[in-house]
């Protein structure tokens, strides 16, 4: 059975974040190595545009975080932990007061760095110091060899959908030729 018809079967055909039943895709969770049904859940196109794009975020839309933070899915709890810890308010913070999540689920929950102030967050940033963000598209500036294959990156190449380490800001993941490769941020300009 196909991960999509999984999640469909499992949400109802509804979004799992605010119930809507129109425009609905699967969302895989950012920042978590694991792949599948438990890091992945059905969503309407608004939700994912605002878990991808903060400045798009309407305080009010999650307001369907209140039922929705007390799904027994994984996906579903750490997405709504996150979009809580986004947002600021006070009614966000008295949800958050009362959200339980087992140790292991919130430890992913945490790897987006929500949830941590400003001033402990790595920043990632690009060969010009533009701040680099998990989904971002970047080009390489210089041929690189990639350690443990005989591949070589070529300058030029772009990378796309580049995920962020979140234990050092000079690295970044991304795909390149097929392989998942990390990638120091000097050598990478975000396009």
């Amino acid at each position: 059975m196909s991960l999509e018809r999984e999640l469909k079967q499992r949400s109802g055909s509804k979004c799992e974040l605010s119930g809507s039943e129109e425009n609905l895709e699967v969302y895989i969770v950012p920042d978590i190595k694991e792949n599948g049904l438990k890091t992945a859940l059905y969503a309407s196109k608004t939700c994912i545009e605002q878990m991808n794009d903060s400045e798009l975020i309407n305080p009010n839309h999650w307001r369907c975080l209140n039922d929705s933070m007390w799904s027994e899915h994984d996906a579903v709890k750490i997405m709504a932990w996150r979009m809580l810890n986004r947002i600021k308010a006070d009614w966000t913070q008295d949800l958050l007061a009362m959200m339980y999540m087992e140790d292991e689920v919130l430890e992913l929950a945490k790897a987006s760095g929500d949830g941590e102030d400003e001033a402990d967050k790595l920043i990632h940033r690009d060969v010009n110091g533009v701040i680099l963000e998990h989904g971002d598209s970047v080009v390489l500036i210089k041929d690189l060899k990639v350690k443990g294959s005989s591949m070589v990156a070529k300058q030029g190449t772009a990378v796309r959908n580049i995920r962020l380490d979140h234990e050092n800001e000079t690295y970044i993941e991304g795909r390149v030729d097929g392989q998942q490769i990390v990638i120091i941020t000097e050598y990478v300009k975000k396009t």
